[in-house]
């Protein structure tokens, strides 16, 4: 790509760089960026610095936060007693999207995954355990992508958590298999959620 100005393709490729942008696309966000008034970009650009500067993550449930504990988690209507576990913040979006979900989260920050390195004591499993040993929990929620690595990670945590007696249940696999919670629409994964099941039904001698 030939382009005249250093400047125009210094940002073309800092836009290219963000995960499902080409250069295309990323040459038409950037020349819309330069229609805009100097104050739209400098707030645009803010934003950004801003999240990167301030955010971190919720102590309990470890999703993203501009506070020691999230709104989800410091909400007095949510149902304290479920709890869902995700693999990653977006995850957590998606649910949302769904509005059929009222209890908490707990994000792991990946899967169990031996090809990649990532084995238990890279998520935030002792985290869950420790929520789970307050009593307050009644139902865990597993819902985690349905690949190998997904029900790996959940077989793991149906293991520790099995002398507990909480209720332990799985997301309806009205998500494909193989595929990313995060990809699947509002009303697969909202149907998904309601039509869970306990999470015994899911292993093999029981299939």
């Amino acid at each position: 790509m030939n382009i005249s100005s250093k400047l125009l393709e210094n940002a073309i490729e800092q836009m290219a760089s963000l995960p499902g942008i080409g250069k295309k696309t990323a040459m038409r966000l950037v020349l819309h960026l330069l229609k805009r008034e100097p104050e739209e970009v400098a707030r645009f650009s803010e934003s950004f610095l801003m999240l990167k500067e301030k955010s971190q993550k919720c102590r309990v449930c470890h999703n993203i936060t501009d506070q020691d504990i999230c709104g989800i988690c410091a909400s007095p209507g949510r149902n304290r007693a479920l709890l869902c576990v995700v693999e990653d913040i977006r995850d957590i979006i998606a649910i949302e999207a769904t509005g059929q979900f009222s209890g908490l989260y707990h994000v792991l920050g990946g899967v169990i995954s031996p090809m990649e390195g990532i084995g238990p004591t890279d998520l935030e499993i002792e985290s869950l355990l420790s929520r789970a040993a307050t009593g307050e929990i009644e139902e865990i929620i597993l819902a985690l992508s349905s690949t190998l690595e997904g029900d790996t990670t959940g077989f793991f945590i149906h293991k520790k958590l099995a002398a507990t007696g909480i209720q332990m249940s799985i997301i309806a696999r009205g998500i494909a298999v193989g595929d990313e919670l995060q990809y699947a629409d509002e009303i697969t994964l909202g149907r998904s959620i309601k039509n869970r099941t306990p999470y015994e039904r899911s292993l093999p001698l029981h299939k």
